[in-house]
């Protein structure tokens, strides 16, 4: 008992991947006792949003927003979206934690000390790759269950206030709070009138391909006093 003890928690590396696992199976458990096992709890740091895409990036032309990001991009890879977002980083934890365990043995990595934390760069590179086979099987089982990814958000009515100057049919950025955090999304004038970096604006509708939102300027008493 002593020695698997000893590998859990030495070297470093195998410490650090030991307590990530172990809050995720305190998380599963406590999900299991409040009976929401299946539900998509723990995932409100993220905002889901419903139809336009996001992006951080936002060119000036109009196919601005027509590409995916890099990080909706390496999401999908691994099936976020077809599978809930906690599952799919608990099966990747289990499958690091696996991973580091097996390499401290066979690499003899207690004796690096703190520089074993390096090992964790290739583990997870590893374990984010399998995870996208691993959880294919269970794709088709929560297509199963009528699984139609994140609860969304609906943005339309909401202020966001503009991050850049957008006029005729270009494509900007705005910024807008959602719960605790901040979303950048794709907009275009709704009229194509110009409006200024830094405006706020109502949105009121979105692209029929669903890459960008529609905006008006927003009327308040401070905009027109």
């Amino acid at each position: 008992m002593s020695n698997i003890f000893h590998l859990l928690f030495h070297p470093l590396s195998n410490a650090i991947m030991t307590v990530l696992t172990g809050v995720t199976a305190l998380y599963w458990l406590t999900t299991f006792i409040t009976g929401d096992l299946f539900g998509d709890a723990g995932v409100d740091g993220d905002a889901h949003l419903s139809g336009a895409d996001l992006d951080t990036d936002v060119d000036s032309t109009n196919d601005a927003g027509g590409d995916k990001s890099v990080v909706q991009s390496a999401l999908e890879f691994v099936n976020i979206g077809k599978v809930p977002f906690m599952v799919v980083y608990s099966v990747f934890k289990f499958i690091a934690w696996i991973i580091t365990l097996t390499s401290s043995i066979f690499l003899g990595l207690t004796s690096w000390g703190w520089k074993s934390v390096i090992i964790l760069v290739p583990v997870l590179f590893v374990a984010y790759l399998i995870t996208a086979y691993a959880t294919k099987p269970l794709v088709k089982v929560y297509e199963a269950m009528g699984y139609n990814g994140e609860e969304s958000q609906d943005l339309m009515g909401r202020i966001a206030k503009m991050k850049s100057a957008i006029s005729g049919d270009k494509i900007g950025a705005a910024e807008l709070k959602v719960q605790s955090d901040i979303i950048r999304i794709n907009v275009k004038s709704k009229t194509g009138e110009s409006i200024g970096y830094d405006a706020d604006v109502m949105i009121t509708g979105e692209s029929a391909d669903k890459k960008f939102y529609l905006v008006v300027p927003d009327i308040n008493l401070s905009n027109i006093v």
